[in-house]
């Protein structure tokens, strides 16, 4: 680790009143300043290693709203995610962790395959019979977190279903790679549907290799860097097969994570790839007008949820509100701290509950706030923890991806 990103905090406490944690806790343990300054000390030897040192660290979302805030670039979640990675290494991954990241992860056959059980759980009505009953509650909590999470699931994954290139639709104007992110083939599919054909209607050929690999989000999350490097140079290799003008994403994580590939592996290939990398509003606001040529009118009062890894990691704010407001006939109404986190962060909503749900009811309340009729927001992260959130509160706001509503406004898809 980088001794001088710790020691450049100042602790002016410009990070407080944007971290989730704090708010919730008020505990200097739990504020940015405080996790860099236990780093610090553990790393001047003045602190041991211990587990309630590890459970102060582990209360950190990630969500790098510190590192926007920040006067000097301090970025205290990612002083944690490499603390977490050399502790790792030292001590090793768990038989489970490995059994996940090694083993099941890298490999899109098997994460496929592992999903087959929850669409028969679902297909089946076990589910519903399941839930009216109550039967989870005799199993342990965390179980019946993860089931309440799980959202109706498409019949296969996208990546089974589409082609590995897509013509553009008239005169092409250039080839983009399509990277799509495991959560999204498996779980929000239309979304990603909907992203290629809107590449594929602004003339772009859109090829999506079959064989690309997690973006390695999981292992950098998980401490696991071995794997992350590993699934780093799969994607550098495959993509850079491809004679492609851009690397699109529409996963707010994986596109976080695949800009940050030159940081990981300091090479020529590694660098090219990521300058590459651009998510899906980046790629549309380049031809915003174009594309608002094509959209029809949507009456719908609609507000936007800025995703961490995309507002804070990537700074990305201004295309999305941009495009949103393009559609005809939609009313745009800001959400009053529209790029504060979710409390989704990975794993976190099922790792930390509580905390979780107190993080995603200060959201919740300002969108009630909005009045708005459709949510958008563009990571699957955010989009299983907001789904969830507004059919127990709010099941009158209509949850959507960005790309989702942009297809719907398009007459082509109405």
């Amino acid at each position: 680790m980088d001794y001088v990103k710790l020691i450049n905090c100042m602790r002016c406490g410009m990070c407080l009143p944007t971290c989730p944690t704090y708010k919730e806790t008020f505990l200097e343990t739990a504020s940015p300043r405080g996790r860099v300054a236990l780093i610090r000390k553990l790393q001047e030897g003045e602190l041991d290693q211990s587990e309630r040192l590890l459970d102060y660290l582990s209360l950190c979302l990630d969500c790098q709203a510190c590192a926007s805030a920040c006067p000097c670039g301090v970025n205290a979640g990612e002083l944690v995610a490499e603390f977490t990675c050399e502790r790792k290494s030292d001590s090793g991954l768990s038989f489970m962790e490995t059994l996940i990241l090694h083993k099941l992860v890298p490999h899109p056959d098997r994460l496929e395959t592992s999903m087959a059980p929850l669409r028969l759980y679902q297909s089946s009505g076990l589910q519903k019979l399941v839930r009216t009953l109550g039967i989870l509650k005799m199993f342990p909590k965390p179980l019946e977190r993860m089931e309440g999470l799980l959202p109706p699931l498409p019949s296969r994954s996208l990546r089974q279903e589409i082609n590995e290139v897509t013509p553009a639709v008239g005169k092409e104007r250039g080839t983009v790679g399509f990277f799509l992110g495991c959560v999204m083939s498996l779980v929000f599919s239309e979304a990603s549907r909907a992203t290629i054909k809107l590449l594929s209607s602004l003339g772009y050929r859109v090829i999506t290799p079959r064989n690309q690999v997690c973006c390695g989000a999981p292992n950098m999350l998980g401490g696991d860097l071995t794997g992350l490097k590993e699934a780093a140079h799969t994607n550098i290799e495959i993509f850079g097969s491809c004679e492609v003008d851009f690397i699109v994403t529409d996963c707010g994580g994986c596109g976080a994570e695949l800009k940050k590939y030159h940081h990981h592996i300091d090479d020529e290939s590694s660098s090219a790839f990521s300058a590459k990398v651009r998510d899906i509003s980046q790629v549309l606001a380049l031809h915003a007008d174009e594309l608002a040529s094509l959209l029809k009118p949507l009456p719908l009062k609609v507000t936007y949820h800025d995703p961490c890894h995309i507002a804070h990691c990537q700074g990305i704010r201004a295309e999305p509100r941009d495009l949103l407001k393009r559609v005809p006939g939609l009313e745009y109404k800001e959400l009053e701290a529209a790029d504060a986190c979710c409390g989704s962060a990975g794993t976190y909503n099922i790792a930390k509950p509580e905390l979780s749900d107190r993080i995603l009811q200060r959201k919740l309340d300002t969108i009630r706030e909005s009045g708005a009729q459709v949510l958008v927001t563009s990571n699957p992260g955010c989009l299983l923890q907001l789904k969830k959130g507004l059919a127990d509160q709010l099941p009158g706001v209509k949850l959507m991806h960005l790309t989702e509503l942009l297809a719907l406004s398009m007459s082509q898809y109405r």
